[in-house]
Order: structure tokens, then sequence, then C-alpha cells
């Protein structure tokens, strides 16, 4: 059952109490997350979530949720062993049903075959947020991961030209002595 989020009415502007809940939930997200601790990132999640991630598309409720994870931790943990997701730059907005919290993100990453971190990945969350038992969830949370340009939410005008396309022929796998043997 939806709970009233704002029985005062909606603030303006993110009350500072709200913002250090909802701060403290992305934290909590992220440690569940990086450290395969399955209910605390559950958790995070009203009992009606929906979590839409760009490698595996949309979630609802907390059972899809776990297997989605399951398969993140588990299919290719080499991709997910050592992962630390940061989020910053957040914009809360309240709203009657709500809030809307959009922020940006980074992927570092351990590497454990060569020991070495990486920078895995970038992007912007826009994730809707409702109150459960008092307690700030993630009704939606969306991950807009940036892998091609038009992923970048730019506002401004595009005017950097487009990355040239170069589709080069397959390369030549036959062995070095039968390619040794063609005409010049």
């Amino acid at each position: 059952m939806a709970e009233v989020c704002w029985p005062d009415g909606v603030p303006a502007v993110m009350p500072a109490e709200d913002r250090a809940e909802i701060t403290e939930l992305f934290a909590r997200y992220a440690w569940g997350l990086d450290l395969a601790d399955e209910e605390q990132v559950l958790d995070t999640f009203a009992e009606d979530g929906e979590f839409d991630h760009l490698w595996q598309g949309k979630a609802q409720g907390r059972e899809a949720i776990r297997a989605h994870l399951r398969g993140l931790w588990y299919d290719r943990q080499h991709w997910w062993f050592g992962r630390q997701h940061l989020f910053n730059h957040f914009i809360m907005d309240p709203r009657p049903e709500g809030a809307r919290v959009r922020c940006f993100f980074q992927i570092i990453q351990f590497n454990a075959d060569y020991g070495s971190n990486f920078i895995f990945g970038i992007g912007t969350r826009d994730d809707r947020l409702v109150r459960r038992n008092g307690r700030w969830k993630f009704h939606r949370l969306f991950v807009n991961a940036w892998t091609k340009a038009d992923q970048v939410p730019w506002k401004g005008e595009r005017t950097m030209a487009p990355r040239p396309v170069n589709a080069p022929p397959p390369v030549d796998c036959r062995p070095f002595s039968v390619q040794s043997q063609d005409p010049w």
C-alpha cells in the first residue's frame, strides 16, 4: 500500500533530512550490489519496485530483481567481482508520489586476474523513490550507461562530427606459411 510521502504538502526543495536518508539509500544499495549482499540490496527496493538495467532489461518485484542480481553476480562473476558503484551530483525533486532522483555514476573495478584497477563505466541514473514504512525505497531504478554518444543526455547543440565508420575486411587467418605463398 502506498504511503503518503508528504503529509504537510509537497515541499519546493528536498528537505535536508530526506536528502540525507536518500543519500544513505544509495550507499546501502551500492554496498549490497557491489559485495553480493542480496538482502542488503533488496531492502533498498519497494516490494513492487522495478530494476531497469542496461544489460538485463526490466525486473519488477523482489523475486525478479533477486534473479537479475544473481545473474549479474554469478553468470559473469569476472565482470562483477571487485566493483564499486559511485554516485554523485544528486538532483532530488520532491513529487506528490515520492521523489525523483537523478545523479551521475561511475563504476570502478578491481581486476582479480591482473591485480589492477580500471574504470568500467559511467552514466546517469533517473530513479523514482517512494516512502514505505517511513523509509525511502527505490520504486523505479533506471540505469543509463553511456555506451554510445546518443546515450549522453547532452542538452546543447551537437556540433562534433560523428566518428568515421571504417569497416575493414576480415583479417587473413590462414597460417603464415600459407600466406607467404601468395603472389606479390
